[in-house]
Parts: structure tokens; sequence; C-alpha cells
């Protein structure tokens, strides 16, 4: 019986291909249906290997998850946007490969990003997910997160209901 390791670590711009591909994948996924395609085409488009590796470059905080030495999903994270804010940190990403995601990676990510923020004096975390994407809402609701804030965003011509969930 061969056993496979999973390892949370800090992404490396070297990593930035793989990143854009796990993107690519885990946003289509989760928005199809939701953002209209146009608008989801443009966006995942943006985000190819150069923008991860200058992000990277940049010294963001990206953590990868990897599972059979393959990166599997990315959690990026740092100082909450808004400042007034009871919520010092935020989580911006966390994505998953579609045949990885409901397996636990998800919440390993979401805790090693949760510690990482704390460890660097952002407490509390807040989180936001698109309302029509119940995948994710359910997620963060089950990792205890409280909705906290509500706004509209628009994606072309069309505006979709965000929700904030927060943890203390």
């Amino acid at each position: 019986m061969s056993q496979s390791a999973i390892t949370i670590r800090l992404a490396r711009a070297r990593d930035a291909d793989t990143i854009a591909s796990v993107h690519d994948a885990a946003w289509r996924e989760a928005y199809r249906g939701i953002i209209p395609g146009r608008e989801l085409e443009r966006m995942v488009q943006r985000r190819g290997p150069a923008w991860w590796a200058a992000l990277l470059e940049r010294g963001a905080r990206v953590a990868v998850v990897e599972f059979d030495e393959r990166i599997r999903g990315y959690a990026s994270y740092g100082r909450n946007r808004l400042a007034a804010s009871p919520y010092r940190g935020e989580i911006f990403e966390l994505y998953l490969s579609p045949e990885f995601q409901g397996l636990g990676f998800g919440r390993r990510m979401f805790e090693a990003a949760r510690r990482d923020l704390a460890g660097n004096g952002y407490e509390g975390l807040i989180v936001w997910a698109l309302a029509d994407n119940e995948r994710a809402c359910g997620f963060y609701r089950h990792l205890g997160g409280i909705q906290v804030r509500e706004m509209r965003e628009r994606f072309g011509t069309d505006t979709r209901q965000r929700v904030a969930f927060g943890w203390v």
C-alpha cells in the first residue's frame, strides 16, 4: 500500500504555471452559470502564469497544497483590504482543483492561512464569497464563519451579491 503526503507550503515564483492552471479549472467550475461567460473568461485569462509570477515576486502570501508532489490548490491572503474592520486578516482566494474538492484539502488550506495570518499579527479573519456560490458559502459556514457584511459586485452589465464571512 502506498501513502501520499499532503503538504502545505508558501508558493514560489516557479509555481506560477501550476497555480494558474488550478485557478483556471477552479474558477470555471465554481463560477460557470454565476458570472456571465464572457466576463468569467476575461477574468480567468487575466490571471495567467505571468500574473501569478509577478504577484509572488512582489512577496504576496500565497500558500499551496501539494498531494502526490503536485500542487492541487492555493490560498492567497494578507491584511484585510477594508481599513475600517474588526477583522485584521483576509483570505482573498482559496481554490482547489475540482477533483480535489470535498476531500478536506480546503479546510487544511483555510487553517494554515488562518494560523499564518494570526502569527503575523492579523487577528480575526474575513473571507468574501459570491452569494450564488452555494458550495463556497456552505464551506465557510461549516468552518464556523458568520456572515458579517454584504455588497454588490459588477460583472459586465450584471451585478451579483457578495457576502463576507468573519471569524474572531
